[in-house]
């Protein structure tokens, strides 16, 4: 190693099979640590080598490095440092709008006088196209090709934006659909680990690969020891257009894992525990590490389906550090010989590199975890942290839904409990070869002995890349999936997001005829209320093996510990346990199917696209041509009119509640992702616009038309509104009338009355998916303020970039223990006088009798930047002004 000249001092060169790279020292900010860096959490090393960096290159004062560099465990001292991510991920559910964001911004810019083209990614972008497909058709080989065919017809506005972005944007990819999911597209080919760029003298530097994605399973790619995390599209636009993002002082809590894994135990079992430990020990906003003997048992597949779940138990990351099974693993997924090189040694010299002989890292917080105790588990029926043991499943839907009927499915007609969907499916589970490969042998053995699937069980196959399907037909195991109807249906997200499709014919019929209580069993991460299917009530998430094993059953309703799957072709009862691969049938199948030269064949041509892609015209010109009849892609009104400074902060007056909600409000319930009701408001919308009910398509793929997603905000099938607590949906009442309505249609006469509106929520609110509309909806409803108990991170720093202020109840308060029904009037106060981070307000509620309650509540604008953004509106409008101001001045003489 050869030491560099840098502007603070900390350069130095690395030289190897990579050819030779700058990089800033991490050893020499030693001196100014009170703990030895090598016992720091690699997390926070990785976020001290961003610091240094960003003020090696002058935007950063030193100060700031030398404040996390004191990091020390425990301290509770929170001080704002910017993070500068290397990269951003997106998807096109959350893409879209991210893109027509900036097109927007691009108007906005011109329409000011200045130059359009200043809005344009500084780091890198890559968009992968994977939530948009929807399994309508399934258990046969054609399959696959309707539902593409049936893809292209409903997003091609969509996919026509998506291709001009990708001409008009430097710095912008797209992966084109049919490639695989997101996360699994990350892990196996995008990220490097180590990445590199050019210096301003052309010389190369390396850093840590680091990233953030408009999608909240973005630390799937912590397995692989790159530390990322998801976004909603307002700060991923903020970042990619050079804004840093403001981190305090990082909360990291490790998890010591000891002992190895059972035999029959698998990776989704371990991350279902995890979820269920992390989520009771209270992780969210805080980074979760990985440390102890067991993570050397696990390879990196593994370790991304645990750091996949880090949303569900509400971590901002879970990282895996890197070690000699990243090595391995990347030289698997067919990375170059260099670039493995360049990983091993830099991560070796910055101390990133884990070894079994190193010290463990000092944590603020230390849980042990022993991975013998782990047991075959399902999560549900509505929440993914709601672990229940595969012995156990059967007691606990009844005693969930204690009211319904659960005996075995007879005469060809259902009863409650029956699984209508079962899907191999989502980010988390299908491009882990050991699962993938369970799922395939256990199918095998049921169809030799003659199980079958029964006839109202919807089964897809929707892997999480094409590598997947190249090793199950290398095994020999595809036909036996497909025999049970597992046909391959799709390569993205599908099921897990809702794109389930319809269910079959009579069983959608008859669930509705007689209200029965039905199940979906899927390999997912997600199965909140309403999410999976709108009929489906009870969704549980399982490894793709038991996904299997529980279509073969036909119903949750069964003990599979005790209970056969069947009969044979015998005559005799088959239990899961025959049929259940053991760890060497696994092995010996990975050995035969898993090779480097299929993940190359995978991603050879990634960015090119099959025929369909790469026939569509590309769109021209550096501002979008806005189709003013399109029901797809609208400029939104976010800066319409906007005046070069913000409108002084008021105190909110007079304001009504929209909505009184309960705990765990997800993100879905506040904007879903699923198939647009008949009746809606967004159905009105669109019949208006020529659009025919079979064409609605998603909420999901209309979020490019704000005037689809308003409509649909708080539209969720299963929202439990307290205004009206003997009815689900998406309805409210309008005060003082007291007639009920849609929330859409309340909203709007709220809004032509001028009364300013509130949302009031109960613990957890915002957990889920990163989705922006989740704020954006509200906002354009009128939403002001969000109360609650408590928020999920992701959706907390939405809403401030909304500029929707997130209040929360002081401890021990809540709507119950003040008395509150949502009928008052309320008034907060204190805004208009100044704003600091974390300030306590005033809310004084009138309610119909003339009384007032008035409480104290948390502002939960956390640091300087939330103010200010804040005060903006929001991030984007103060991104707008800033590029409107720069645009000008550079013009004067």
């Amino acid at each position: 190693m050869k030491r560099g000249i840098g502007r603070l001092g900390t350069a130095a060169r690395l030289a190897g099979s990579f050819g030779e790279v700058n990089y800033f020292r991490l050893e020499t900010l030693a001196s100014l640590s009170a703990n030895s860096l090598d016992r720091f959490p690699y997390t926070v090393l990785i976020l001290l080598e961003n610091l240094l960096r960003q003020a090696e290159l002058g935007s950063v004062e030193w100060e700031a490095v030398q404040a996390l560099a004191g990091w020390q465990p425990g301290k509770t001292e929170n001080v704002e440092f910017p993070f500068m991510p290397g990269r951003v991920l997106a998807q096109d559910l959350t893409g879209v709008p991210l893109v027509v964001d900036l097109a927007a911004m691009r108007a906005a810019v011109h329409r000011g006088g200045g130059d359009a083209r200043l809005v344009n990614p500084l780091v890198p972008v890559d968009l992968v196209i994977d939530h948009s497909i929807q399994a309508d058709y399934f258990g046969s080989e054609e399959a696959l090709a309707m539902n593409v065919a049936c893809e292209y017809a409903r997003n091609r506005e969509r996919y026509l934006f998506l291709r001009w972005a990708q001409a008009a944007f430097e710095n912008f990819r797209v992966v084109p659909p049919g490639t695989g999911i997101v996360h699994q597209v990350n892990l196996e080919h995008l990220a490097r680990v180590v990445q590199t760029s050019k210096g301003q003298n052309g010389e190369t530097w390396a850093s840590p690969d680091t990233l953030v994605g408009t999608d909240s399973h973005t630390p799937t790619v912590n397995g692989l020891g790159v530390l990322g995390w998801g976004v909603g599209g307002i700060e991923a636009e903020a970042a990619l257009l050079g804004q840093p993002m403001y981190l305090l002082t990082p909360e990291v809590v490790g998890v010591r894992l000891l002992g190895r894994l059972p035999p029959g135990v698998l990776a989704t079992d371990l991350a279902l525990h995890l979820t269920d430990l992390l989520r009771r020990e209270g992780v969210v906003g805080k980074y979760v590490e990985f440390t102890g003997p067991g993570v050397k048992d696990l390879e990196v597949p593994d370790r991304a389906t645990v750091a996949n779940m880090a949303p569900e138990y509400g971590a901002t990351s879970a990282l895996f550090p890197v070690d000699e099974e990243t090595l391995r693993y990347l030289r698997l997924t067919g990375r170059e010989e260099a670039l493995v090189d360049l990983v091993e040694r830099y991560c070796k010299e910055q101390g990133l590199f884990r070894s079994e002989n190193a010290l463990e890292p000092r944590f603020s917080r230390l849980l042990e975890f022993d991975l013998g105790c782990v047991e075959p588990s399902l999560a549900g029926p509505r929440r993914p942290q709601d672990r229940v043991s595969l012995a156990g499943l059967k007691s606990s839907f009844e005693s969930t839904f204690p009211a319904v009927a659960t005996k075995s499915t007879a005469s060809g007609l259902l009863n409650s409990g029956a699984v209508v969907l079962a899907a191999i499916t989502s980010c988390t589970n299908t491009a882990n070869p050991s699962v993938m490969l369970a799922a395939g042998l256990l199918a095998k053995k049921a169809v030799e002995r003659g199980l079958r699937v029964p006839a109202h069980v919807k089964t897809t196959l929707s892997p999480g890349s094409r590598a997947v399907m190249g090793y199950l037909e290398d095994a020999g195991l595809l036909p036996y999936l497909q025999r049970l109807g597992f046909a391959l249906v799709g390569f993205g997200c599908m099921t897990c997001i809702g794109n389930s499709g319809p269910l079959v014919d009579w069983v959608e019929e008859e669930v509705r005829e007689r209200n029965l209580t039905v199940s979906a069993v899927l390999s997912g991460n997600r199965n909140f209320e309403g999410r999976i299917h709108p009929q489906v009530r009870a969704a549980y998430l399982a490894s793709p093996p038991l996904v299997v094993a529980y279509a073969l059953a036909g119903t949750v309703a069964i003990d599979l510990e005790h209970e056969p799957l069947g009969l044979g072709t015998d005559g005799k009862p088959v239990h899961l346990r025959d049929i259940w691969p053991s760890a060497e049938e696994i092995a010996e199948a990975r050995r035969h199917a898993i090779r480097h030269e299929t993940f190359i064949s995978a991603y050879e041509d990634v960015f090119a696209g099959d025929e369909r892609w790469r026939s569509l015209p590309i769109p021209s010109g550096d501002l979008y041509d806005w189709d003013p009849a399109s029901t797809y892609v609208r400029e939104p009104p976010f800066f319409r009119e906007l005046t070069l400074e913000p409108e002084p902060l008021t105190d909110i007056l007079g304001a009504r509640v929209l909505v009184l909600l309960g705990d765990s409000v997800t993100t879905d319930h506040i904007s879903p992702a699923g198939s647009i009701p008949a009746q809606s408001p967004a159905a009105r919308y669109l019949t208006g616009q020529g659009v025919a009910a079979a064409d609605f398509n998603s909420y999901g793929a209309r979020r490019g038309n704000h005037e689809v997603m308003v409509r649909g905000t708080f539209g969720n099938s299963r929202l439990r509104n307290a205004l009206l607590p003997d009815r689900e949906g998406p309805w409210t009442l309008h005060l003082p009338s007291g007639e009920v309505t849609s929330v859409y249609e309340a909203s709007m006469r709220y809004q032509a009355q001028g009364v300013p509106l509130l949302v009031i929520g109960g613990k957890e609110y915002g957990c889920g998916s990163s989705r922006d509309w989740a704020a954006k909806g509200p906002r354009l409803l009128g939403v002001r303020a969000v109360l609650a108990q408590s928020f999920e991170r992701i959706h907390r720093s939405n809403l401030v970039g909304m500029g929707v202020l997130p209040l929360q109840f002081l401890p021990g308060q809540s709507a119950a223990t003040l008395g509150l029904t949502g009928r008052e009037v309320y008034d907060l106060v204190g805004i208009g006088a100044g704003l600091s981070p974390r300030q306590e307000l005033t809310i004084r509620a009138r309610r119909d009798d003339g009384s007032f309650v008035e409480f104290g509540v948390l502002s939960r604008l956390d640091s300087l930047t939330d103010v200010e953004y804040y005060r903006h509106g929001g991030v984007l409008p103060m991104m707008v002004r800033r590029l409107m101001r720069e645009s000008r001045e550079s013009q004067r003489p």
